[in-house]
């Protein structure tokens, strides 16, 4: 890695040396924001989740037959807010929270990539929202899908996380990486990455010319996703979409050197891709 792109990121460790272990954090500094992987969980996977993955293939990225999966959340704090990016299942969210000097009642923003369990978790404990002073932003398509009057599929929990913040919910129709890009807020633009769910999608902060993705669910398992992104999960609603997306996404990431990171990338979490000549693409974490 050159000496231009380890200096876009000062990797910062908060508390012990940072191994994937449920509670841990890394921040990291892009420009005047800092955007901090906080670790939900950290366990064994299980790889009867790929859809078409060769044995071959399993052979030679997981001869352990297995992978780390991790579940991930993100506090981003810029000059002005503290915004919060998915919640996990609420776990060792809010003590991680605290350790980085944010009250969770002065979280302004909760940005949602999509409405599965592990990314909503956190949102409300026993009917009342965990963030007060929040609003929650998620994608128009994303709430079309899993709540009346429109959805196509029942999500309990989804409708009880967002009816604790009553009129606090705001939607937004995410961009493509190829258009103009559109803020939600000062520095933090919200992706299309549809296919995972319908209305998935990735969050990119920028400040003073430096950028991280943050591309949600668009890899679950990494060790073999990046080297071979045609391979989807079956937690995808659309696994055809989402190997779509996520080839596109690669492509314009390793184009542009914007490092990426994600709700189950495995510690150290954030890395530069690079397209291989043959196909795929390999990950190199960034380090300080």
């Amino acid at each position: 890695m050159s000496l231009k792109n380890m200096a876009m990121f000062s990797v910062l460790m908060a508390g012990s040396i940072f191994n994937g272990s449920a509670g841990d954090i890394l921040t990291y500094k892009v420009g005047r924001c800092e955007v901090s992987l906080l670790v939900e969980r950290a366990a064994a996977g299980n790889i009867g989740i790929l859809i078409d993955a060769a044995d071959e293939l399993k052979k030679k990225y997981m001869p352990s037959g297995t992978y780390t999966s991790q579940v991930n959340a993100f506090l981003i704090k810029t000059p002005d807010r503290a915004i919060v990016v998915d919640t996990g299942f609420g776990s060792a969210l809010f003590d991680n929270i605290r350790s980085l000097g944010v009250d969770p009642a002065k979280v302004e923003a909760v940005l949602l990539t999509h409405m599965h369990g592990d990314h909503i978790g956190g949102l409300q404990k026993d009917g009342k929202a965990a963030f007060a002073g929040a609003t929650v932003y998620l994608a128009g398509q994303e709430k079309d899908y899993w709540l009346p009057p429109n959805a196509k599929y029942r999500n309990d929990g989804a409708a009880a996380a967002l009816a604790a913040y009553g009129p606090r919910v705001q939607v937004f129709n995410p961009g493509e990486v190829t258009a103009r890009l559109q803020e939600l807020f000062p520095g933090i633009i919200p992706l299309a990455a549809f296919g995972h769910t319908p209305g998935h999608t990735a969050f990119l902060v920028r400040s003073e010319g430096q950028s991280l993705l943050i591309w949600g669910d668009l890899v679950h398992v990494m060790d073999i996703q990046i080297p071979v992104p045609d391979i989807s999960v079956t937690y995808d609603v659309d696994p055809a979409a989402a190997r779509v997306t996520r080839k596109k996404i690669f492509d314009w990431a390793a184009k542009n050197k914007i490092p990426v990171t994600g709700m189950h990338l495995a510690s150290p979490g954030i890395g530069l891709l690079e397209a291989l000549p043959a196909g795929g693409y390999t990950f190199t974490p960034v380090k300080n």
